[in-house]
C-alpha cells in the first residue's frame, strides 16, 4: 500500500443536489440551536458541563475509559485508584483546555495552521504521546493499522510527509473559501484532516475539535459549542467505513450525507440538552433563593454549575463569599433538601465532597447519584 494522494477540495464528483434534503434539515436544526445559545444569559456557566462531556466522549473514541463522573471527582480531589484511568482523565482535561483555548485564539485572529499547532501542543501536554512531536506537524510517515503492527499491514497510509505542508496549505485555503453550503464544506474539511493525519498522535481528537471552531468562525454559531462525538461514537463502524472508502466513486457524497445527517441529529440533541440545563438552572435558582434567602445563593449556584462535584472548602476560596460558618450553613441547607449529594463525608480537616446530582444525572442521561 502506498501513501494516499488526497483530492483537491471540493471533490469533482460531489453531488450537491442529492444532499439538499439533509442539508436543509441540518441548517434548520443548527439555526434552532443558535437561537437557544444566543438567548442564554450566562453560557460560560450553563454550557460548561457540555464542554466537559464532549471532552469525555471525544477521548472515549480514542479508547479512554474515564467518564464524566471520574473527571469531576478528580478535580474535586478524588482520583481513581487505577493509574490508567488517571492518564485518561489528564487526556480529557487537556481536550477541554484546548477547546476553551480555541475560542480565545479565534477572537485574536482567523483560524490558521498555527492555531492547529497551538491546540495540539495543549492536547498532548504531559499525556501519552507527549514525546511524539507535540505541537509540530509530522516529518515521518505514519499509518493506521493494528497497534504495533508494521506498515505492510496498514489499513490506511496518510500522505507522505514530503508533501504534507502543501496539502495543509490547500486545506487551510479551502477552510476560508466561499462554498455553496458551509455544512458540506465542514464535512469535507473534517474528512480531509483525517486523511492528512498531520500529527503523529492526537489527529482524531483534533479533527473533532475543529468542527465547533469552523461553525464559530463562520458565524453559524455565536459560541463554539457544538459537538459531534456522541454521533460518531454511536455510529463508529459507519464513521470509519465512510472515511476509508473516500476516493471511490460517489464516496464523497455518501460521506457528506452521513456527516450532515450527524449535524442534524446532534444539533437537535445539543439543543434539547442545553434547554434542559437552562431549565434546571432557572428552577434551582428559584429553589436555592427560597431556601437560603441569601445574596450569595446565585454566585454559589453558578459555581456548582461550573464544578458539579466540588470540595466544600473550595467555596470558601471564591471571591465575595461570606464567612466559613455561613458557607457551611448554606451548603448544609442544600444538602438537607437534596440539592447537593454527599460524595464523601468530611472528617477533621478533610472537607466534604459534594455533587449537584441533578445536573450530573442530566448530562449523563442516567442516575449517577
Amino acid at each position: 500500500m502506498k501513501p494516499f494522494e488526497p483530492e483537491t477540495l471540493p471533490p469533482k464528483d460531489l453531488d450537491l443536489l442529492a444532499m439538499i434534503p439533509v442539508v436543509g434539515k441540518a441548517n434548520r436544526a443548527i439555526a434552532t440551536l443558535e437561537g437557544l445559545l444566543y438567548g442564554i444569559p450566562n453560557p460560560g456557566v450553563l454550557l460548561s458541563p457540555l464542554t466537559t462531556q464532549e471532552a469525555v466522549l471525544s477521548s472515549k473514541i480514542e479508547g479512554t475509559q474515564a467518564d464524566f463522573e471520574d473527571v469531576l471527582k478528580f478535580e474535586a480531589g478524588e482520583p481513581p485508584p487505577e493509574p490508567s484511568r488517571r492518564e485518561d482523565i489528564h487526556e480529557i482535561m487537556n481536550y477541554r483546555k484546548a477547546l476553551r483555548l480555541s475560542e480565545n485564539l479565534l477572537t485574536e485572529r482567523p483560524f490558521c495552521l498555527n492555531t492547529l499547532l497551538k491546540l495540539h501542543e495543549v492536547l498532548m501536554d504531559s499525556v501519552r504521546g507527549y514525546d511524539k512531536a507535540r505541537g509540530r506537524f509530522r516529518t515521518i510517515q505514519n499509518w493506521i493499522g493494528t497497534q504495533g503492527g508494521p506498515i505492510e499491514e496498514a489499513r490506511f497510509i496518510p500522505p507522505a510527509p514530503l508533501h504534507l505542508q502543501d496539502h495543509l496549505n490547500r486545506w487551510e485555503a479551502y477552510w476560508h473559501a466561499e462554498a455553496p453550503d458551509p455544512l458540506v464544506q465542514l464535512a469535507l474539511i473534517h474528512a480531509q484532516f483525517e486523511i492528512l493525519h498531520p500529527f503523529i498522535d492526537g489527529n482524531g481528537r483534533l479533527g473533532r475539535m475543529i468542527i465547533p471552531l469552523f461553525l464559530y468562525e463562520k458565524r453559524i454559531l455565536s459560541r463554539p459549542c457544538f459537538y459531534l462525538s456522541a454521533y460518531f461514537e454511536e455510529r463508529r463502524d459507519e464513521y470509519i467505513e465512510r472515511l476509508r472508502e473516500l476516493g471511490q466513486p460517489g464516496s464523497w457524497t455518501r460521506w457528506c450525507v452521513f456527516f450532515v445527517e450527524g449535524v442534524a441529529v446532534q444539533a437537535e440533541a445539543n439543543t434539547a440538552k442545553a434547554k434542559a440545563i437552562q431549565d434546571l438552572y432557572v428552577r434551582l435558582k428559584k429553589q436555592v433563593l427560597e431556601l437560603t434567602h441569601s445574596q450569595f445563593a446565585v454566585p454559589l449556584l453558578d459555581y456548582m454549575f461550573e464544578r458539579p462535584i466540588f470540595r466544600s472548602s473550595d467555596v470558601n476560596k471564591l471571591e465575595h463569599m461570606p464567612s466559613v460558618p455561613m458557607v457551611a450553613n448554606l451548603l448544609g441547607k442544600l444538602r438537607r433538601h437534596g440539592i447537593l449529594h454527599t460524595v464523601r463525608e468530611g472528617a477533621g480537616r478533610r472537607p466534604h465532597i459534594l455533587a449537584l446530582s441533578e445536573l450530573i444525572n442530566l448530562c449523563e442521561e442516567r442516575t449517577v447519584f
